[in-house]
């Protein structure tokens, strides 16, 4: 019988009270940093708010950008700005509202919600939340200072080939937008492993899946589709990049390669990202909808699955954007059926969200017009009238007519302001109690949302017709005496209305968060456990779930966590710490101790984004002193962690009958939490590859002999001895990790020094055999294809080399022991996966050619 079966999962109120210093070590040991100090807290409520706030700039940057590009078309053959300064302007506004505002602020959102509604202390990883934010905040403010120096690109959110070549493309403005948001991205991917570790292993005890908050379960099926979604847009950025930069013809049709291959990476990664983007909004409203109408939410279960199915159909919508490409018909009959499949579990929640209102009123007689409701109300209009002009263009000879029409404009600001922006000011008004205990004012909410609502239709509805009447999207300007004049005028002037409203409701948002903090108990009568009396610690006591609505159910709860009557009431080990649970039925695992605040992240996150950016901007010797200090401090960062525990077990309350519950202080191997952080690592490693790999096949297939005239394979016996090599020292390792960590660890030392060596040789063998073969990635796009390959695994091995000399280094220095063993644990992984991908690569360069010939 396992430790966590051995006692029945029920924490009773303390019968004595909780010692006073027991309160003062616990607040001492979560106390956040004051002044410019703050700027090293990791605590995902300093974080989380710092996040926010930076997304809502960027919503305020981009909207000011869009309101210039209203004006620009308010009246025919305008010239307040020039051709070249709108293709910026309107490329800045795309690209800020979709990669710095959507995708960072539900991140920022759930990573200052969660902890809270999953009754932990903190996020499992709180260093990389604080790493993905700076890493966000300095390379987005980078990047949109471009705009102010002419360096802003240019070619459109999107980027598509061959405009955006070296061709068509010549400046630096491209550059910038591949480096800087491909960098941005990876920001993204470290936030969603967070939240999905987080979301798994970190919640309260006795919190099944079944009792999962609906925007927990809609944040993991998120994370999910960020780590197999975003890795095809990394792997499209590259091979842009590599293009510009190295004349790698991957998009080049007259060198083989193929401009549809970048749309196909790209919106690969382009339409789940609608889907991320909405998820999370329908998450909150799940959350939001029974506290207003006060009663349980309709279809739980249907719910969330109807999120999971909404995730998976998902991706099979990427080419639902390439209809007029040429797709043959059925690729785009399959799209097509999956872009109208989608709405069946879209519908399922939409009827949930009226169905829980409709109770709500029948039980309580009518539904209070609260701020929260009246957004709410808003977006169900709005976002319903969106996914209508969805299925429209999802019918392909529709969409042929409007594909590149301002009715596309119209559809997609439907679907995503109405699906998200709108949800996200309800969440404002609903959560920002929490922050200090004070609300945005009533009247001002009302007002905002009303000028919101009025002004969102008046500028976006009259594109739908005047995208019906011929209007192009993407011009700076257009002739008089096409009847789109007050179309147009009617647009720019919503838009001012509906930025009006914004303006408003910052300016009360700004008002409360100014007043006294005062505690903000339970203001919407809410059920979930964000709202349980909490400090810069969270709760005094991670609490014990028994339903979905904890707090309706045991109204008592509050105050007992209050008290420290439940889990963890105090600092066992004297530092930070959360309980790590089962992910399914969130049964006691193990003590987690968090690591505390520092500069490492900070400077770690500011070398990186110096790096990307000086780089882009030919700063090569700045660039390159920022990537060391990067290096430098990621790997004293991580040298911190993994250290043995001060104590091997720890008592973190007791069970029904009194006893002690006592849990083992971390945990190694499968059990431990960092191993599957490595896993989703890996999967979106793998992902990147995969989009290196799709590009290889889909360059072969277009030709008529492969490899194509003027390129020859290596050798077979370089390529067998290569591999061997490779796999030899994978093996050594599995040998090495193995070794019993409690003795002495030179034979250990010494298989991980052989086994680098055996990597290394094998790479540099491959290498050697493609030179000696005449690869030249310059010629033609199969030989990039080959090459990019070649260059990525040649990537991974350089960071087995260093991984492998960091174990020995911890190892040197008595840090590995059985007890902290995840640094060997976690290298193994990547070992593992750089040989399988290297036996990926053999087949695909080495066999399949062959077997084509």
């Amino acid at each position: 019988m396992s430790r966590e079966d051995r006692h029945p999962l029920k924490a009773l109120p303390n019968r004595l009270p909780r010692p006073p210093e027991e309160l003062e070590r616990l607040e001492a040991v979560w106390r956040t940093p004051q002044g410019w100090r703050l700027l090293k807290s990791v605590n995902n409520t300093t974080i989380g708010l710092l996040y926010i706030g930076t997304s809502l700039l960027f919503f305020v940057l981009a909207g000011v950008l869009g309101l210039l590009i209203r004006m620009q078309l308010a009246v025919p053959e305008n010239d307040l700005l020039g051709p070249g300064t709108y293709n910026q302007i309107f490329t800045m506004h795309g690209t800020v509202m979709m990669f710095l505002f959507a995708i960072p602020v539900v991140e920022a959102v759930a990573v200052y919600l969660l902890p809270g509604m999953l009754g932990a202390r903190d996020l499992p990883f709180p260093r990389l939340s604080a790493y993905a934010y700076w890493a966000y905040a300095f390379g987005g403010l980078g990047f949109f200072c471009t705009l102010f120096v002419g360096l802003a690109p240019d070619g459109g959110w999107f980027m598509y080939p061959p405009l955006t070549g070296k061709a068509y493309s010549p400046g630096l403005n491209a550059d910038f937008w591949l480096l800087g948001i491909g960098f941005i991205e990876i920001s993204a991917i470290a936030g969603a492993i967070e939240l999905i570790i987080g979301i798994l292993f970190t919640r309260a005890p006795g919190m099944t899946l079944a009792r999962m908050p609906v925007y927990a379960w809609a944040m993991l099926v998120v994370g999910v589709m960020i780590v197999f979604a975003f890795p095809a847009v990394i792997g499209a950025t590259t091979l842009l990049e590599l293009e510009r930069a190295f004349d790698w013809p991957y998009f080049i049709a007259d060198r083989g390669g193929d401009p549809i291959l970048w749309q196909h990476l790209f919106w690969f990664f382009g339409h789940p990202e609608v889907y991320i983007i909405f998820l999370p909004a329908a998450g909150m409203v799940s959350t939001m909808i029974p506290t207003i109408a006060g009663t349980a939410l309709v279809g739980r279960r249907a719910v969330i699955v109807a999120m999971v199915a909404v995730g998976f159909f998902s991706f099979g919508l990427w080419a639902h954007h390439m209809f007029t490409t040429g797709l043959g018909h059925l690729e785009a009959g399959f799209a097509s059926a999956a872009s109208m499949a989608v709405a069946v579990p879209t519908a399922i929640q939409l009827f949930a969200w009226i169905g829980t209102l409709w109770n709500g009123t029948a039980r309580h007689g009518r539904l209070k017009m609260s701020p929260p409701a009246l957004f709410i109300l808003g977006f169900l209009f709005i976002f319903v009238l969106g996914g209508l002009t969805g299925v429209m263009v999802a019918v392909v000879p529709y969409d042929w007519q409007v594909h590149d029409t301002y009715f596309i404009v119209a559809h997609f600001h439907y679907v995503l302001i109405g699906g998200m922006v709108f949800p996200l000011f309800a969440a404002l008004c609903y959560w920002l109690p929490l922050v200090n205990g004070r609300a945005v004012p009533a009247r001002v909410a009302r007002w905002s949302f009303g000028l919101m609502f009025g002004g969102f239709n008046l500028a976006f509805f009259p594109m739908h017709i005047t995208g019906l009447l011929g209007m192009p999207r993407r011009v700076y300007t257009y002739p008089s005496g096409l009847g789109w004049e007050l179309l147009n005028m009617l647009s720019t002037v919503g838009a001012f209305i509906f930025a009006a409203g914004v303006a408003l409701f910052f300016g009360g948002m700004v008002r409360a968060l100014m007043k006294k903090e005062k505690d903000p108990g339970n203001p919407w009568n809410a059920g979930t456990l964000e709202w349980l009396p909490s400090e810069s610690y969270a709760t005094r006591s991670i609490p014990q779930v028994d339903s979905a609505d904890p707090l309706w159910t045991n109204p008592g709860i509050m105050r007992e966590v209050e008290q420290g009557a439940h889990w963890l009431p105090g600092t066992v080990t004297g530092k930070r710490e959360t309980i790590v649970t089962s992910p399914v039925g969130a049964r006691l695992r193990y003590l987690l101790v968090l690591p505390t605040d520092g500069w490492t992240p900070f400077l770690s996150a500011a070398g990186t984004a110096g790096f990307f950016l000086l780089l882009t901007a030919e700063q090569t010797m700045a660039a390159w002193i920022c990537g060391i200090v990067a290096i430098v401090t990621l790997l004293a960062w991580l040298w911190e962690q993994d250290r043995p525990a001060p104590c091997r077990e720890a008592k973190v309350g007791e069970d029904a009958e009194g006893n002690d519950v006592v849990l083992p202080v971390g945990a190694t191997g499968a059990a431990s939490h960092s191993w599957w952080a490595t896993i989703i690592m890996l999967i979106v490693d793998a992902g990147v590859f995969l989009s290196f790999l799709f590009t290889y096949v889909h360059v072969s297939m277009r030709l008529d002999v492969c490899p194509p005239p003027g390129a020859r394979l290596p050798a077979w016996w370089m390529q067998g001895l290569s591999f061997a090599l490779l796999l030899g020292g994978g093996a050594l390792l599995a040998l090495a990790r193995r070794r019993p960590l409690a003795a002495r660890q030179g034979v250990l030392r010494w298989l991980l020094g052989v086994a680098i060596v055996l990597v290394t040789a094998g790479f540099v063998l491959e290498l050697a055999g493609q030179l000696q073969s005449g690869l030249t990635p310059t010629s033609h796009a199969w030989s990039a294809a080959v090459a990019v390959m070649v260059a990525y695994q040649g990537l991974h091995v350089l960071l087995c080399a260093i991984t492998g000399m960091y174990v020995i280094a911890r190892s040197w220095c008595r840090h590995l022991t059985p007890y902290s063993r995840g640094s060997l644990d976690n290298t193994a992984l990547i070992w593992y996966y750089t040989v399988l991908q290297g036996a990926v690569i053999g087949i695909a360069v080495h066999v399949w050619p062959r077997l084509m010939g």
